[in-house]
């Protein structure tokens, strides 16, 4: 039951994050979501929501990056499983009201410059992306250096896109970003 709780703190608190922010989200509103006792948090999170924080930036991280391995999974061609991940990106916010988009990126950009524990946890799995995608992207045939800098200018691209279409509340950012991103990755291909 303990490892229960403690499923269903980050459970609630990657939902909470994605949608409000690391600073929107109380400690309360947490342990409601979650259905759990106030002692909970401490006993999983002796850091309180500092370390719960950094657990679920993480393993959301952890999470979403998975994505990209379904979308482009060595099986696919690679620029048209970029493609399809930035259409299923867009689908996403579409069908969720412009209120998900990357949770990573949400908090990143609230506390990096004043939580060093959080901006640790969101570098880490910014650092896992890239390296993740490189290696996708390497598989595909595009030397190291170059992959690594696709992968860097996808993840810009895509973040700074979900914050402009969050706004906008429009998913040609994304759309967009996907069509530059594709065109990158084609042109590395052929080369």
């Amino acid at each position: 039951m303990a490892g229960n709780t403690k499923e269903r703190l980050l459970d609630s608190s990657g939902e909470l994050f994605r949608r409000q922010g690391y600073m929107g989200t109380g400690v309360k509103q947490i342990l409601a979501e979650a259905g759990a006792p106030f002692g909970s948090l401490y006993h999983h999170f002796p850091g309180g929501k500092s370390d719960l924080g950094a657990e679920t930036v993480r393993r959301s991280g952890f999470l979403y990056g998975l994505l990209l391995g379904e979308f482009a999974g060595p099986e696919v061609e690679l620029a048209g499983g970029i493609r399809a991940f930035f259409a299923g990106a867009a689908g996403t916010l579409r069908e969720t009201d412009y209120a998900d988009a990357c949770p990573i990126a949400t908090v990143a950009l609230e506390v990096s410059s004043s939580d060093e524990e959080m901006r640790q946890a969101c570098a880490d799995v910014f650092n896992a992306w890239i390296e993740g995608g490189t290696a996708r992207f390497e598989l595909a045939g595009i030397p190291h250096a170059r992959a690594r800098t696709l992968v860097i200018q996808m993840l810009a691209a895509l973040e700074g896109a979900f914050v402009l279409s969050r706004a906008l509340r429009s998913t040609e950012p994304v759309e967009l970003a996907g069509e530059a991103s594709v065109a990158s990755i084609e042109a590395a291909l052929a080369a």
